[in-house]
């Protein structure tokens, strides 16, 4: 297997936007409501173990409770969850698994029913975010766990 290329270090520019970006959308007081639940299922779907242990870690950080974290996965059987909070996790599944035909109307009018229109725009930026942290994480292969430390995440005390 070959060595994959360090990214950061080839394009440190683009990093830095790109983090940037990551950092400027997490303000939203939307994300801070909504921002897990959204990172989560996205890496889950996209099969990211590197994005999946961060942002798992970050919520438990943010004090999400663990059964929430364990039900994310089903939360359309799951009672956990509320109708905001249904929608923004139906909107990150369309977003990250993009029909072949687009956004259908009746799933926007659910998400609309739920979610302002800034709130909508925010949730939707951090998606293809997140979609993006996916496929960078996915395709240089980077390692579950290897940035705990830089990023504060062995305050979230899971091994």
């Amino acid at each position: 297997m070959s060595q994959r290329i360090d990214y950061i270090q080839a394009t440190p520019e683009l990093f830095k936007k790109f983090l940037d970006a990551n950092n400027a959308v997490k303000q939203h007081p939307a994300i801070q409501q909504l921002g897990d639940l959204i990172t989560i299922r996205a890496s889950q779907l996209n099969g990211c173990g590197f994005c999946l242990d961060m942002h798992v870690k970050e919520a438990k950080i943010h004090g999400e409770r663990e059964l929430r974290v364990h039900h994310i996965a089903i939360w359309r059987e799951s009672a956990l969850f509320s109708a905001r909070e249904r929608a923004a996790l139906l909107w990150t599944e369309v977003l990250t698994r993009l029909p072949e035909h687009g956004v259908d109307d009746a799933t926007y009018a659910i998400v609309r029913e739920q979610l302002s229109e800034e709130e909508l725009s925010a949730i939707t930026f951090l998606i293809a975010i997140i979609n993006g942290w996916n496929r960078i994480s996915i395709g240089f292969k980077a390692v579950p766990g290897s940035a705990d430390a830089a990023y504060g995440l062995d305050k979230a005390g899971l091994v």
